[in-house]
């Protein structure tokens, strides 16, 4: 469970007692399990108190409304996102191809679960439905990834190790290697791939991005 700071970012009154946290998180779970569930327009705020506990008073002071405590979730699980998928890049400790190719590794297996898939449906949903939500989801989701992965393709250009003089557009390419799978997922189509054939896959478009980033 995430301590306190962390949820600074995510809540709009920050809990200062572990009870509070504990009524923090416990909301923001209880009502992604009802969107999922039922679909977001059709749960309301009494229907996430009863299930949460609580009132409805916690949700308008964490999160001021309904679009609020959505924009929350998806805060709180691009956290988790982070903490599983997508780690700091220590040059002095990793080797930079394996490093690469085990993080999308990590999110292709983020991608199969099917609670995962079924909340990045919910997600593409909403956002074609509130232009908000979308601009807040795209900066502190994809935008907010990329930039990581941005950031350890420049470590890895200042020690020598490639050469990439965008790492910007280089992070957008780099996560292209999955868009035929992120797409079969979100469509709700099988991933028919052995695990095997996943990692060839991955670490062949891996070291032919690597191969493009080589003194000419």
């Amino acid at each position: 469970m995430q301590d306190l700071a962390q949820l600074e970012p995510i809540a709009r009154d920050l809990p200062q007692t572990k009870r509070g946290h504990e009524r923090c998180v416990a909301l923001l779970e209880s009502a992604a399990e009802l969107f999922l569930e039922h679909g977001y327009d059709a749960v309301s705020l009494d229907d996430i108190v009863n299930h949460a506990g609580g009132s409805k008073a916690s949700i308008y002071k964490y999160f001021g409304n309904k679009e609020g405590l959505f924009k929350a979730i998806c805060d709180y699980r691009r956290d988790q996102f982070f903490k599983d998928i997508c780690m700091p890049f220590n040059p002095d400790l990793l080797d930079f191809r394996n490093y690469l190719i085990q993080t999308l590794i990590n999110f292709q297996q983020h991608l199969n679960q099917p609670e995962k898939a079924a909340f990045m449906r919910l997600v593409l949903e909403q956002s074609q439905r509130n232009p908000e939500i979308a601009r807040h989801i795209h900066e502190h989701g994809p935008k907010e990834i990329q930039m990581a992965i941005a950031k350890a393709l420049e470590t890895a250009h200042n020690k020598g190790l490639l050469i990439c003089a965008n790492p910007i557009f280089s992070a957008q390419f780099y996560f292209g290697i999955l868009r035929n799978i992120e797409w079969k997922v979100l469509m709700g189509l099988p991933v028919e791939d052995s695990d095997q054939e996943n990692i060839n896959y991955i670490s062949y478009c891996v070291d032919r991005f690597l191969d493009g980033h080589q003194k000419p």
